[in-house]
């Protein structure tokens, strides 16, 4: 470990993450959310091509060793691919504050599969500061606007949602995993991001072919206003936020990262806020549980 890089990183990739829901909020408002899911990728994939060729002369990371590109390539389909597939079709089941509250156990499945696969053990300080994070991110949501289902759920719905939901989770927790394990061979950031975002992106083509997507992005692509939102998003999202994400699992335990990007909830209160929505005592109380278990987490 280098000092708090990685804790640092994480806590920037928190803030990008913020910055890029807002983004993709008012787009998906616009376009719907399937057409930015692959949008927000295709933008992504040209600014990291940009980064290539102005920083490191390349286009494409082709320096990068074939196990680095196995591993990356597979943590973008988990995570881009799989992973927002379930939360975005638990956010129709089962709303999106309760896709949100399951999220929460992304963290602690990263802290289990980094300890299963890459053998971190987590220090009790990090494990009280995760607990810490966690509880005052899942008290924040719980207090979150009380949104009917979008549809009328009945047991076997919500069954679906739930698991899709905590889907999503997994597959978050299982990208930070594998995009550690690539970066062992190749340690270069934004390389190993564009890797994850050319995978997302091929595994969203194979998905929207399938479903018969296309005409619904086609027509995304006529928004113009939808388009520099979007742009805007994958500025701070795949571009800078996930190769953030990725110089953090990279310089400290994945569970660790995770816990502390896991507080984006969190830093949208002061937005809502603004947005002239009532912000409660008890979501401030869970604010300083969070921010006060990122604190331990920096300790630790």
């Amino acid at each position: 470990m280098t000092g708090s890089i990685g804790e640092v990183a994480a806590l920037a990739t928190a803030f990008c993450w913020t910055a890029s829901a807002v983004s993709f909020e008012a787009a998906s408002k616009r376009v719907g959310s399937v057409p930015v899911n692959l949008l927000r990728l295709l933008a992504a994939f040209l600014f990291l091509t940009a980064f290539g060729l102005l920083f490191h002369g390349r286009a494409l990371p082709l320096d990068a060793p074939p196990e680095s590109w196995a591993w990356l390539s597979l943590s973008g389909l988990v995570g881009f691919t799989l992973g927002d597939l379930c939360l975005f079709r638990s956010f129709v089941l089962v709303g999106a504050r309760r896709s949100l509250l399951l999220m929460c156990l992304a963290p602690p499945f990263t802290a289990m599969m980094g300890t299963l696969f890459l053998h971190e053990n987590l220090s009790p300080l990090q494990m009280f500061g995760m607990a810490l994070t966690i509880g005052g991110v899942a008290w924040t949501v719980l207090e979150g606007r009380r949104e009917p289902d979008a549809e009328p759920a009945g047991r076997r719905q919500r069954a679906w949602g739930i698991a899709l939901a905590i889907g999503g989770a997994l597959g978050q927790a299982g990208g930070l995993i594998l995009s550690k394990q690539g970066m062992i061979g190749f340690d270069e950031p934004f390389g190993a991001a564009q890797i994850r975002v050319l995978a997302g992106t091929v595994g969203f083509v194979v998905a929207f072919t399938f479903v018969g997507a296309w005409p619904r992005v086609a027509a995304a692509t006529k928004d113009l206003r939808a388009l520099a939102l979007l742009t805007s998003g994958a500025v701070f999202g795949p571009f800078l936020g996930v190769s953030l994400s990725l110089l953090a699992v990279h310089n400290t335990e994945a569970g660790v990262a995770s816990a502390i990007m896991s507080v984006t909830p969190i830093l949208m209160l002061p937005i809502d806020h603004f947005r002239g929505e009532r912000v409660s005592v008890r979501a401030v109380a869970g604010t300083l549980l969070a921010v006060a278990g990122v604190a331990v987490l920096f300790q630790g």
